[in-house]
């Protein structure tokens, strides 16, 4: 279902100006270059400024008229995971952010005392090269166009890719693209950094739209998310259940808006929604700097009848994502059942004309701008919520070309390339392993809402939004920036990468799309070098060009919490649950007694056998003791099964995980065993039928 759209066209997203540098000037209507970065995004100016540094000739061309996407869209409160993974070009933005935040003249509205440090990064860790990850709008926009003028990299902006005919390609490789305005932009390597990934897809190179299944991939996150309520974004999270029906319990009398009547399908499959869109928009409370909430062209207050019933259900949220940025500004975001995020109104912006993208952008921007000024001023609010919203109102200095208003809506998730190689979420659980990494991300894996439906009670329900962890940073592999190769040899797509719905939920944070910005581009120019297909790039040289530049490409744990302990540090051959292939859900945990590594995992007490842990490891022949680490509790199940493959078969012992093990209080032995050369050294751990939560830690080998 798609529910009905106003339509009428949008200037906020797609306003007209001329190319720059030199506005006013008429440019060339062709250009050529080593490297064509279509999209000005904060991956794109990343990957033009590293092209240029490897002494590449290279262009930005983008239908942007503003650079750094939503870096310098609102979005300033910087999803970032951890920190310690960030290196490169995307680290030195964040060190000119800091840099700005250190003169005097920064601090127009605010006291530099009063915001203190937030969001700075440890002088420990980054010495003189310290950083900010929480700043203003223009200015991370002024950063950009800073670095572009710095690197003297030409970018024509208001360039439109003609997706009909736009893209020349020959024998697997992409000679030119063609703009709307007719501009030509030739190149030897051509780098896809739109949220979109229109050039991608007018190249021909496969992508995919929309929720896999969880069996397509493996994955237990992946599909339609019925049944799973995670951030409170959900109506579970009001007091009480709310009707979607005008009339409050008689479907006669029809849904009020913004509810679908289709039905929501079934958990784990697939379907082609597309998770919410919303701007981030920069707020003030400053009466000096404030621009009360203008009720748009087309305000409809009947659109909020829905957050009326919220309300009244004594909801207060609605200020838990107003995140302080400097100045007594905000990043505000989405936060509750029904709030910024436009939940169903997205589903055909991936693929649709720039027409059809207007008219959406058009209605997410009537939608939430009507939502504001309804909070703040409606007799429908109750008194306390509309006061405290009538204290807020649009940064006046902040997007001055546009009414104050955010020029870059949040593209959360639009095509996304099926490329070499597919990141899951098994690669980002470290089930397993990530080949030829070229950056790391770690935030959560992260989707917003996908659809807002009836529940088979009558009452209405929210409906894919979701937050796993990745249990820390991971790797991100250099295939899935890559098309397949028969698909196109001189292409890279460092945004729309090749990922899974859940997996991308994680990778698409800001910072990720820099590194993955500046990994392209290093590829690129190393392929322009030695004459050959991006696929054909040599890794181990690739890899030693991006840690020279900075590059963070996997991580070592430290062990430093109480009771963890270093697998390094004991004896014999140790595999930790880091290491383990695991199927099902497996919850991470540290809260209980004496754990190797970082943390545990169980099973969440399910005893449903779709859970299992498979240990292996490579041993010299000989006959080992095997021990089996577990944190044990009162609550564990006492029949864990444990199977050990041996080289005489199988042996199948049941563990008691309520009694403290025997070894350091630590480790239970599961036997002697002969391994031989040719049979792998194997430890298995299910929670069929076991009757309470079943606990995997590590499994150690001792040669006797």
């Amino acid at each position: 279902m798609r529910p009905s759209l106003i339509c009428c066209l949008v200037t906020s997203a797609f306003a007209i100006a001329a190319a720059s540098p030199g506005f006013g000037q008429e440019p060339a209507k062709a250009t050529t270059s080593d490297v064509v970065v279509y999209g000005g995004t904060s991956g794109g100016v990343i990957a033009a400024v590293q092209a240029k540094r490897m002494g590449h000739s290279v262009v930005i061309v983008c239908p942007e008229i503003h650079l750094g996407g939503l870096s310098s869209g609102g979005l300033g409160w910087t999803d970032t995971g951890n920190k310690s993974v960030i290196g490169g070009l995307a680290r030195d933005f964040y060190h000119r952010v800091w840099k700005h935040y250190q003169k005097d003249d920064a601090w127009k509205w605010q006291k530099r005392s009063e915001y203190g440090n937030k969001g700075q990064g440890s002088a420990a860790i980054d010495g003189e090269h310290r950083t900010m990850w929480i700043f203003e709008p223009h200015v991370a926009e002024n950063d950009f166009d800073e670095l572009v003028t710095e690197y003297d990299i030409p970018v024509f902006r208001d360039e439109w890719l003609d997706r009909k005919s736009g893209v020349t390609k020959a024998n697997g490789r992409i000679s030119s693209i063609r703009m709307l305005s007719g501009r030509t932009c030739s190149g030897r390597m051509f780098i896809d950094a739109t949220y979109e990934g229109d050039l991608l897809a007018t190249a021909e190179v496969d992508y995919h739209v929309g929720r896999e299944s969880r069996a397509q991939y493996g994955e237990d996150w992946n599909g339609i998310q019925t049944g799973v309520l995670h951030h409170g974004h959900h109506f579970g999270a009001v007091k009480k259940p709310i009707s979607p029906y005008v009339v409050p319990g008689d479907p006669a009398s029809g849904l009020l808006p913004r509810i679908s009547p289709d039905p929501p399908g079934n958990f784990g499959d697939a379907d082609k929604r597309v998770q919410a869109y919303c701007f981030r928009m920069c707020l003030t409370n400053d009466p000096k700097n404030r621009v009360p909430f203008p009720a748009p062209a087309g305000y409809d207050p009947g659109q909020y009848e829905l957050l009326v019933r919220v309300l009244e259900a004594g909801w207060r949220e609605g200020f838990n994502k107003f995140d302080p940025i400097p100045n007594h500004k905000t990043d505000t975001n989405n936060h509750g059942p029904f709030s910024t995020d436009n939940i169903g109104f997205n589903y055909d912006y991936p693929e649709a004309s720039y027409e059809r993208r207007r008219e959406i952008i058009k209605e997410h921007e009537v939608y939430q701008q009507g939502l504001m000024h309804f909070l703040a001023n409606s007799p429908r609010v109750p008194a306390d919520v509309r006061a405290k919203f009538a204290e807020w109102g649009l940064a006046g200095d902040e997007f001055v070309d546009n009414g104050n208003w955010p020029h870059q809506i949040y593209v959360r998730e639009a095509r996304r390339m099926v490329g070499k190689y597919v990141m899951t979420e098994n690669e980002l659980l470290k089930k397993r392993p990530t080949p030829e990494s070229i950056g790391m991300g770690s935030y959560t894996m992260d989707s917003h809402n996908v659809q807002r439906y009836v529940t088979p009670e009558g009452y209405v329900q929210n409906e894919g939004d979701i937050g796993v962890s990745t249990r820390g940073p991971y790797e991100i592999a250099l295939g899935s920036i890559l098309p397949k190769k028969k698909q196109c040899e001189n292409l890279i797509v460092p945004v729309c990468v090749s990922s899974s719905h859940i997996a991308f939920g994680s990778i698409r944070m800001e910072p990720v799309f820099m590194i993955l910005g500046q990994s392209a581009a290093t590829v690129a120019s190393m392929a322009i070098t030695e004459k050959i297909a991006v696929q054909d790039v040599d890794y181990s040289k690739l890899k030693e060009r991006l840690e020279k530049d900075g590059q963070v490409l996997n991580f070592a744990y430290t062990y430093t919490g109480k009771a963890g302990i270093d697998p390094a540090t004991l004896k014999g051959i140790v595999v930790d649950d880091e290491k383990a292939t695991l199927t099902g859900n497996w919850g991470n945990s540290s809260s209980t007694g004496t754990w190797v590594g970082r943390e545990y995992r169980h099973d969440g007490n399910k005893s449903d056998g779709r859970s299992t842990a498979r240990f292996e490891a490579k041993l010299k022949p000989g006959r080992y003791e095997v021990r089996l680490a577990y944190s044990h509790n009162g609550n564990r199940a006492s029949n864990v099964p444990v199977v050990i493959h041996h080289a005489g078969g199988d042996e199948k012992v049941v563990v008691n995980q309520r009694k403290v093990p025997e070894i350091d209080k630590l480790f239970v032995s599961l036997g002697e065993f002969d391994f031989a050369a040719d049979t792998p050294a194997v430890v298995t751990i299910s929670n069929q039928g076991t009757d309470g939560y079943v606990i995997i830690d590590a499994v150690q080998w001792l040669a006797k």
